[in-house]
Formats: C-alpha cells, structure tokens, sequence
C-alpha cells in the first residue's frame, strides 16, 4: 500500500466503473485524487463513495472550452499534478451500415478530441516527472463485430500515446502508457447500457461474451485498476509508451 503516497492524481470519467474503482485504488494507495463525472446522479454516488476529501466535479468530455477550465481547476486545486488517468469515454457498437455521421462523430468528440485537447491543456500543470495512462481499448487490437469506429477511436488513443512520449517525455519529464481493457463487468453492461429489458436476454448475452474469453470470464474494474495503479506509480518509472492489454487472453489466442 501507499504506492501512490504524495501524488496528486486527476481521473476523468471517475464516478462509475474503471474509473470510480480506480479512484477509491488511488485513495487507498495514498495519492490525493480529483475525478470528473458527468450526471448529476453518478456525481453524487462518486462523492458518498469517495468521501469529503475526493472533489468529484462537472465536466462534459465534448465541451472543449470544459476541459479548459478543467486544467485551470486542476491547476488551482493542486499546483502540478503528477498522475493522470484519461478514462472518460463512450462505447458505441452497432453494425458498420448503421452508423450516422453524429453517432461517428460523438464517438471521436468525446474519445479522441477531448482527450488531444485536454492532453493539451494538462500540459502546463504536470510535474516533471508525471505519469499519464489512457484508457484505450483491446477492441484497437483485434477485429471484432460492430467494433469499427469505436475500435478505431481506441486505435487512435493508443497512437496518440506513443507520439506524445516522442513529443514530451525527454522535454517535459511526462510518460505516457496505455491500458486497453477487453470485456469488463461494469455498468456498462448492464440491461440499460446494453438496451436489454428482458434479464435472461442479458445474462445470455453476457454469457455469449464471456465464452469468447479464453479465460471463461470477464475481467473486474479491480483488475483494470491495478494495471493503472502500477503505471502510475514510481515502481513502473521506466514503462514507457506500453499498451498493456487486459482482456482475458481474447486478442491472443
């Protein structure tokens, strides 16, 4: 424990599942944590969940002139910050001949845009050294059914980590590194998420993903979380510009 001892941390899309699990690891491991959320009500639960000490505030990934004023209250809050986890996102997966130009296009505001430019707007308040991991996607390293345009804005969040390290690391002290999660149990599939009322037609989807899995099941935000807590700590100060996949063996065998 306290791997994380001392640092200031900002987690995007931290009130629900990856991002909220690894918000109370970070507090746990000692580091003093922001999170961003987005509804009021997955706001609220994050702050009973995380406590007093954790701000947990508004800010809508789209909204570019919001994630400027996100780096200038991050800035306030904390000086510098030395860790940062780029989580928010949306997940969209339909078949190719079904997608819109505002379902293609939501999809990229909100996974690649809004993380290039508040990537941008961090800049100026992270140490030297700083640590920032990105929530990128196994879908990016496979081909999968209806993954198309999420799949490539995750290709996109991985080759965007990899150039920032070339821009950044040996003039601005900042290493970059991904995660990118297979089928995790989260919210996210759950009968709302997934659009399914009937609850036997979700375990049986979620059963057919599972069966994909070599490992036989999902993975857990936990395990998600550790991954990140690593990258973020001192002990994995000489990863740099690595994707480690956390998919059950699903993009290998």
């Amino acid at each position: 424990m306290n791997r994380l001892a001392g640092k200031r941390a900002l987690i995007t899309g931290g009130t629900s599942g990856i991002g909220l699990e690894t918000a109370q690891r970070f507090v746990a491991e000692g580091a003093d944590v922001l999170v961003t959320g987005v509804t009021p009500a997955s706001i609220d639960r994050a702050r009973q969940i995380l406590g007093d000490k954790v701000p947990v505030v508004q800010a809508d990934a789209r909204d570019l002139d919001a994630q400027r004023a996100l780096a200038k209250q991050v800035g306030e809050h904390f000086g510098e910050l030395d860790v940062v986890f780029l989580n928010a996102g949306v997940s969209d997966w339909r078949p190719f001949e079904d997608h819109t130009e505002d379902s293609f296009d939501r999809l990229f505001d909100i996974n690649v845009k809004s993380v290039f430019f508040l990537t941008q707007a961090l800049v100026p308040v992270l140490a030297n050294p700083s640590s920032v991991i990105l929530n990128a996607s196994s879908s990016a390293h496979g081909g999968y059914g209806h993954s198309n345009a999420y799949a490539a804005t995750k290709a996109a969040v991985s080759s965007l980590m990899r150039s920032w390290n070339a821009d950044l690391l040996r003039s601005h002290g900042i290493r970059f590194n991904a995660v990118s999660p297979g089928p995790v149990d989260t919210p996210l599939y759950s009968g709302a998420k997934l659009g399914i009322e009937d609850p036997a037609v979700q375990a049986a989807v979620v059963e057919g993903i599972s069966a994909g899995i070599p490992l036989g099941r999902m993975g857990l935000p936990e395990e998600v979380a550790e991954a990140v807590v690593y990258l973020a700590s001192d002990a994995s100060a000489f990863a740099v510009g690595q994707d480690l996949i956390l998919d059950g063996g699903q993009t290998v065998l």
